[in-house]
């Protein structure tokens, strides 16, 4: 029934009776009209207003736009949405119009040649003023604001932004609003609504990441090392340069207690071997790296035939999010899962037009283990004077495969540490390297807890040096239920990390490394690893990548 009657109010709104006008209305800023701007359109009735703008009404808006329609004889209001070519929606508002509260100055003024009062009001902190004219006899304003006071000639935000009416025309017809094919509730309208705006791309949903031999690939996606990996490709569209793109983690423990390194990241297979092959075969199918310490590291620096790959975010999960809720203390309210999200659009150019293999990683050793939601958003910013990026994968050295032999990144015991030499065909100029470090030795002389100076050197030249380390690690105790509590009245979520907290992303530091000339060169990182105490060992976790132009 309520789709019936709006679909009515559509078809005889080109038909009231009365005067019919259309206002248009310019918008300014601190005294200067706005450039470039989309005129807005007020077409007012007796029975009818109608908030429309230029570029719609000519059918020259991109998508999505929107258009209002209220109908005065009910004084209920309609947002009505077109997403895209195919789909369009709506939805009833029958309480923001009798809701609005003003107060009535005593100003009035000539505005186009009419008599105008003045109201004000507060929203969202802003002071709002309107100038409105009941000589008209018909009631619009350029936003929902307003709508009952009569026809609002200016509405002034905070004193300095200004939406005015230029100009006022009779009409012989109000506009005709598309047919709606879905009415929605508000909150869903404006769900749809703002996701239309953007692209998202589902990577995962409710993907179980655990230790089980039960766990098993499907046509779609491939599990692997006893199921703590999840991967499967994705076909990406052509990004335009200066676009945002974000990666977003959704996690849950479903089992695990602890606090997990987590990574969301791509294969690289520009190059005959990647680490797919080692997925596949074994870690027995990576390149091996050896500084001289007597270990060899899997598959964690680029050679002439591979890439390692690359992490499109580090995550850690908090303690036992969720599944371990029912642990009680007072005053505190747990959270229900935890969502990460970061900036990747320095990333573009490997995604862009691309097929991909993406995938997600949380080491542990529990069969229930966790449950992962994973997605990619793309957020076009129309003209861009941004360059295309070249991107050169250098090294990983967080072992993704911990659960099927990878060896941890233990390497930085030795004075040597990470070192990688790679060739450029082409020069490159304003590098950055993106780098991603996070200390790891769960006791309290390892390198989780013990803050380490991390050096770079770029052809034998230090480049940077910085200590790694987070100390706001108790701003996400509410994300930690199972975080075990010390008698120093602290939990362990809240003791400051090695670049990490229970529950948090860890940032991408951008190093300078200025213009790198085509040829051979030598990207080196130290790190004065702590030693081993019995069982217990520290590791480092850095992941680097070359951006420049």
């Amino acid at each position: 029934m309520k789709k019936l009657l709006f679909i009515v109010l559509l078809m005889i709104s080109g038909t009231a009776i009365g005067q019919q006008l259309k206002i248009t209305y310019l918008k300014s800023s601190n005294g200067k009209l706005l450039e470039n701007q989309d005129p807005l359109w007020v077409f007012a009735s007796p029975n009818t207003t109608v908030l429309s703008t230029e570029s719609v009404r000519s059918q020259k808006a991109d998508y999505p736009y929107e258009e209002t329609v209220i109908d005065r004889t009910a004084n209920v209001l309609y947002q009505t949405a077109v997403l895209n070519d195919k789909e369009n929606i709506a939805a009833k508002d029958s309480v923001s119009l009798t809701k609005q509260t003003f107060d009535y100055l005593n100003e009035t003024k000539k505005i186009l040649g009419y008599s105008c009062k003045k109201a004000k009001t507060i929203v969202n902190s802003n002071t709002i003023e309107f100038w409105y004219t009941e000589e008209l006899k018909v009631k619009g304003s350029p936003s929902i604001l307003g709508q009952n006071l009569g026809l609002v000639l200016e509405m002034v935000r905070n004193g300095n932004f200004l939406v005015a009416a230029t100009k006022i025309e009779k009409i012989k017809t109000m506009p005709v609003i598309k047919k709606t094919s879905k009415i929605v509730d508000a909150l869903t309208y404006k769900d749809l609504l703002w996701k239309s705006r953007f692209t998202t791309i589902s990577v995962f949903k409710d993907q179980i990441i655990n230790f089980s031999e039960a766990s098993k690939s499907n046509d779609t996606i491939l599990r692997f090392a006893n199921g703590t990996i999840a991967v499967r490709k994705i076909q990406f569209p052509e990004i335009a340069a200066g676009s945002q793109i974000f990666a977003d983690v959704t996690e849950q423990s479903n089992g695990d207690a602890y606090d997990r390194t987590g990574s969301f990241f791509i294969i690289p297979t520009d190059k005959p071997l990647s680490f797919l092959d080692g997925l596949q075969n074994g870690v027995a199918a990576l390149p091996v790296y050896q500084n001289g310490n007597g270990k060899s590291y899997q598959g964690v620096v680029a050679t002439e035939h591979y890439n390692p790959i690359v992490e499109l975010m580090r995550f850690f999960t908090p303690f036992g999010v969720k599944q371990y809720n029912y642990l009680e203390l007072k005053d505190k309210t747990w959270a229900e899962q935890v969502f990460y999200r970061q900036d990747i659009s320095e990333l573009r150019s490997l995604l862009s037009g691309k097929e991909v293999w993406v995938g997600v990683m949380i080491g542990n050793y529990d069969k229930g283990g966790h449950k992962v939601s994973a997605n990619i958003t793309i957020h076009s910013e129309g003209e861009s004077k941004a360059k295309p990026a070249q991107i050169v994968p250098l090294f990983c050295t967080n072992n993704i495969m911990e659960m099927a032999g990878q060896e941890y990144g233990t390497l930085f015991n030795n004075d040597k540490g990470l070192e990688v030499t790679f060739t450029l065909d082409k020069p490159m100029k304003n590098v950055k390297l993106r780098y991603i470090t996070t200390g790891h030795g769960g006791w309290e002389n390892g390198d989780e807890f013990v803050p380490k100076t991390n050096t770079l050197f770029c052809d034998g030249k230090e480049v940077f040096r910085f200590t790694p380390w987070r100390q706001d690690c108790g701003s996400y105790r509410l994300s930690n239920p199972a975080s075990g509590n010390f008698p120093n009245g602290l939990s362990s979520s809240d003791y400051s990390r090695a670049n990490w907290c229970p529950g948090t992303v860890t940032n991408p530091v951008f190093i300078d490394l200025g213009d790198l000339s085509a040829g051979s060169h030598t990207l080196q990182v130290t790190i004065p690893q702590g030693l081993p105490e019995g069982n217990s060992f520290s590791a480092w976790n850095v992941s680097g990548v070359l951006i420049g132009e």
